[in-house]
């Protein structure tokens, strides 16, 4: 054990963990973290007082990181529970160090557009949940009148799409949706996030894929075949169109997994003008090459698409930069029929990747490699997330005031992704086999021990958690 006391001390309100890397706003250092009643009291010194606390010490091997804040994940729950649960979403997030998330309006039955569709699955999440769960509400066509009663229900605010969404009970907006909607958000203050793909660039591509590959024998199994199909062109065009819609309508606007390298000067340009919008990618577009994924290995589709190599570069740089500002999973898996696995048909394949549990050490990896330091990693996977949805002044940082949200990592130990160490409730995944750096050992939720290498402690203690809690 690297935790010395760690079991011993689980339960109680009052204690003391110390270790000698501490990441704290300021940076990394050593620290002496406070915990009473669930929260952060004081951040000391390393060799201060306990004021006769219990005290947990973290090894020197190992990182106190505040915990993860995820603010892209499909749970599917109700309706499409045999895809994913709140039960198993969550154990998979504290598993990976993730204390709280934010789940995604769609892929459940009923989709997450009107208020009683918010307490549907607010009733379907209670009890189930290991870590603090909140809620996205949904921009669909004609439901204008539901969005402040969603939003008076404590959503963090509403996604829409700008294409198809894959599924019938959620259906994408028009620039004429958008521009009744937006103003209504602007006046109460609400976030969009928006899938930023438009539709005709995809339907020209995806027509000349389908056209050559009448002449071509098993062109569905190649990778570059479904890459084609989603050009660059279709992102672009709708950053273009959020940023001018944003501009005009004052809508607090935020672009969900971006992949595309060629519309990084767009979200540049918006910041610079001052402009509310934000911008985050995913763990897979800053791991995977398009050049690497084999063919029929239908576990790398998602959409948009991973991209080239040198756009994944990019990417990096534009995190490092400022230009993209956080890091969240898209945790969006499926049954493994719906795969298409064995026939590898990358066109017909459901386009989602599930990572919820490995986004740490998944960009942990990538990020050290390229001479990134942890601090940057925990702005990324921790304080930005919190940010973008308000929940700033108690999640994503180890910071008195802040709920006891806290994961001992241990940044040099690798291990490989095999499905049976995975909590998701289907385990495939494009990083199985891979070998990646970082392990969480122990994860706490508001002062409780919720984690500890592979074993659960408690029964689910997550909260549900509404706007308006977190400052």
């Amino acid at each position: 054990m690297t935790v010395a006391n760690l079991t011993a001390h689980k339960n109680e309100s009052e204690f003391v963990i110390r270790a000698r890397r501490v990441v704290v706003p300021a940076g990394c250092a050593p620290a002496a973290v406070h915990v009473r009643g669930g929260r952060i009291v004081m951040v000391g010194e390393f060799d201060g007082t306990t004021h006769g606390r219990p005290l947990v010490e973290v090894d020197d091997a190992a990182i106190l990181l505040p915990g993860l804040v995820d603010t892209h994940v499909h749970i599917n729950e109700p309706g499409r529970t045999d895809w994913e649960g709140f039960t198993t979403a969550t154990r998979a997030a504290a598993a990976g160090g993730v204390t709280t998330l934010v789940e995604m309006p769609l892929n459940s039955i009923p989709a997450t557009t009107t208020r009683e569709s918010l307490e549907t699955k607010r009733a379907a999440a209670e009890g189930k949940c290991h870590v603090d769960v909140g809620f996205w509400g949904g921009v669909v066509p004609g439901n204008i009148a539901e969005l402040p009663r969603m939003f008076a229900g404590g959503v963090f605010g509403f996604k829409c799409f700008l294409v198809p969404s894959g599924v019938d009970e959620f259906e994408h907006v028009t620039e004429a949706d958008l521009r009744a909607a937006m103003p209504e958000l602007a006046r109460m203050g609400a976030l969009l996030i928006v899938h930023a793909e438009t539709p005709a660039p995809i339907e020209a591509a995806l027509a000349a894929v389908e056209h050559a590959s009448d002449d071509e024998d098993n062109s569905a199994r190649r990778y570059e075949t479904f890459l084609r199909s989603r050009p660059k062109a279709a992102e672009d065009e709708a950053v273009r169109l959020m940023v001018r819609l944003c501009r005009e309508t004052g809508a607090r606007t935020h672009i969900v997994h971006h992949s595309s390298s060629a519309s990084l000067q767009l979200l540049r340009a918006a910041k610079a003008e001052g402009l509310p919008f934000t911008a985050e990618t995913c763990p897979h577009y800053l791991t995977f090459a398009a050049e690497d994924v084999p063919d029929g290995a239908t576990e790398f589709k998602c959409c948009p698409p991973v991209r080239e190599r040198e756009n994944r570069e990019r990417l990096w740089d534009a995190l490092a930069a400022g230009a993209l500002d956080m890091i969240v999973s898209d945790h969006s898996p499926c049954p493994p029929e719906l795969k298409r696995r064995e026939e590898g048909d990358f066109l017909k394949a459901w386009g989602g990747i599930a990572s919820l549990q490995l986004r740490l050490p998944a960009v942990w990896t990538e990020a050290r490699a390229r001479g990134h330091s942890i601090e940057r990693v925990a702005e990324w996977v921790a304080s930005a997330p919190a940010r973008l949805v308000e929940l700033d002044g108690r999640k994503g940082a180890i910071r008195a005031g802040c709920d006891a949200d806290l994961v001992v990592f241990r940044p040099d130990e690798q291990f490989r992704v095999e499905p049976e160490l995975l909590e998701h409730r289907h385990k495939l995944t494009p990083y199985a086999g891979r070998t990646l750096s970082g392990v969480v050992e122990a994860t706490y939720l508001r002062g409780a021990k919720i984690y500890d290498r592979g074993a659960f402690m408690n029964e689910p203690a997550g909260a549900l958690l509404a706007r308006g809690e977190g400052r």
